[in-house]
């Protein structure tokens, strides 16, 4: 299957997607975590991680707006929490930061002791009516949007402008991840986040969006296009850095690192090498998925050749059925995502567990 058609097909998703410690250790040692929820949740909702362009239904010319992160984190002196960002999914159509099921893995993270970050981003809704334009006017269109280049090859072979904004929201997905991982860095002091034991999660297509951040240079998806352009990368801490040590992938695929080679004439071995980060999937195996479960087939394989710690978790629902898109009930010998999630990470981190 081309990487266009399964775009397409891509296309039909629903938007699915106590008490204080003492200090705990500075923040050149290693996070201590808790086995069992310990510490009482604080939530900072609505915090403003950067701006980007965007348009509506009747707009002629990109205004900017807000893009937002909520942040559960523990109510206890730890000066060294790690921290977990998370992508929601949608089809780059929609999807919300606070869906139920990434509620409750928040809650569950920070009741154990880490920050954890729930991103919106921008979608297709930001990206105003195209229907009827010309290929020309569609470029002045979104011009500091995405680079020309991309939206060029999203109107290859697309049979609807539908199509066209899904795969260019692929971009703006992408750009606004960056730009929140980097706010995190910035503020890293704040919320007494330790740097080095960032982990960066997401589903459907939140998940392609975490493998792509994970896997992509620190320029992509930055530097396609430049401030005169679009002005509010100003707002997106581009002089900040980071180092993702763990990739957590629900029910996606690899199709934006395929469509970013697709659009800049890249390779394979251009993308991944020996020290990418490590990586959990979780993914189910029903018939007719929209992301099937050989894309993680893939994933494990391009890992496995490279000697990069990687694990693939078979989900099944509670009653022993396949796990279909979306299944955020699935479990592995009884064990939910969350806590899949999490012996993976202190496994894999060498976290201190308490």
């Amino acid at each position: 299957m081309n990487k266009i058609a399964y775009l397409i097909i891509f296309g039909v998703l629903l938007f699915t997607a106590c008490s204080k410690d003492e200090p705990i250790s500075p923040v050149n040692a290693i996070p201590v975590v808790k086995a069992e929820a310990s510490y009482t949740i604080l939530k900072e909702e609505d915090i403003t991680y950067a701006n980007g362009l965007s348009h509506n239904a009747t707009s002629n010319s990109a205004f900017s707006i807000p893009l937002k992160l909520d942040l559960y984190y523990p109510d206890n002196n730890s000066s060294n929490r790690p921290v977990f960002m998370f992508i929601h999914g949608g089809g780059f159509t929609g999807g919300i930061k606070h869906k139920p099921e990434i509620v409750d893995m928040a809650n569950y993270y920070a009741s154990r002791g880490w920050v954890f970050i729930s991103i919106d981003y921008r979608t297709t809704e930001e990206l105003g009516v195209i229907q009827g334009m010309t290929p020309e006017e569609l470029l002045v269109y979104y011009r500091g949007i995405a680079p020309q280049e991309w939206i060029e090859n999203a109107l290859q072979g697309a049979q609807s402008s539908g199509q066209v904004q899904q795969a260019t929201a692929m971009y703006l997905a992408q750009r606004d991840a960056k730009a929140a991982l980097r706010w995190i860095v910035a503020n890293a002091s704040t919320y007494n986040i330790n740097k080095d034991f960032i982990t960066v999660g997401g589903a459907s297509a939140g998940a392609i969006t975490t493998i792509a951040l994970g896997i992509s240079n620190q320029e992509d998806f930055r530097d396609e296009i430049t401030i005169s352009e679009d002005p509010t990368l100003s707002t997106t801490n581009l002089n900040q850095t980071y180092n993702v040590r763990s990739m957590v992938y629900f029910w996606g695929s690899n199709i934006k690192l395929d469509v970013f080679e697709a659009v800049y004439d890249l390779n394979q071995y251009d993308r991944y090498d020996g020290s990418d980060p490590e990586l959990f999937m979780g993914h189910g195996t029903a018939q007719d998925l929209v992301t099937p479960y050989e894309e993680a087939l893939e994933l494990q394989s391009i890992y496995n050749s490279l000697g990069i710690y990687n694990k693939l978790a078979t989900l099944t629902l509670p009653n022993g059925n396949p796990a279909g898109h979306g299944a955020w009930n699935g479990v592995v010998d009884g064990k939910g995502l969350s806590e899949l999630t999490f012996d993976f990470l202190v496994e894999r981190q060498n976290l201190s567990v308490e």
